[in-house]
């Protein structure tokens, strides 16, 4: 089906576009979110008159969507999670869930403004976009964290990988290191005193 595009929408095209796209989707996502038209003669000589105004339309709510990235652009968001001792999660983080986190910043974010490429299901920082308008992406950035402390730990660049034992474990052999090492440098330094 062929379809005249009202807005910008990402891998189809740009506003005015006639572009082919499956029935389904034309029926069940574009015409009810009025983003297309069918491409008629009459739609098209309908849309040609009234581009104007969905120009301007487009234009104003580009420019409201700029100023709320500013709000949210560089910003650093924690999720504390249930996860297994490997790192991985019980269920997922969902769209949802960052679109509640990022609303904290003062800016409506809609989970549809939310573009995750692939499911969160791991503990670990990742860059998430939002796209508050067709044309207009912000990365922002996720913290998924079993506990606060593991996620201050995360954000300032420490690799927490293995389960949680090992890391024990490893920090606790690395600090008896580091404790008789001490050790011997004071033995070392109270003998070059006594000669």
């Amino acid at each position: 089906m062929d379809v005249i595009l009202l807005e910008r929408i990402g891998k189809l095209g740009s506003m005015g576009e006639v572009v082919k796209v499956k029935d389904g989707f034309a029926r069940n996502y574009l015409f009810p979110q009025h983003k297309a038209l069918r491409a008629t003669e009459a739609n098209r000589a309908k849309f040609e008159r009234d581009r104007a105004t969905h120009e301007a339309r487009n234009e104003e709510r580009r420019k409201a969507a700029m100023g709320d990235s500013g709000k949210l652009e560089g910003k650093s968001f924690v999720l504390l999670r249930q996860a297994g001792e490997s790192g991985q999660l019980y269920g997922s983080v969902s769209t949802r869930d960052i679109a509640e986190i990022a609303s904290t910043a003062g800016v409506p974010v809609s989970r549809n403004h939310v573009l995750l490429d692939a499911p969160i299901k791991t503990i670990g920082l990742y860059t998430v976009q939002i796209a508050l308008h067709p044309e207009l992406s912000v990365p922002v950035t996720l913290n998924v964290a079993r506990s606060q402390d593991e996620a201050d730990a995360q954000s300032r660049g420490e690799v927490l990988t293995g389960p949680v034992s090992e890391r024990a474990e490893a920090l606790a052999a690395a600090e008896e290191l580091f404790e008789q090492e001490t050790a011997a440098e004071e033995e070392a330094t109270e003998e070059e005193t006594k000669n």
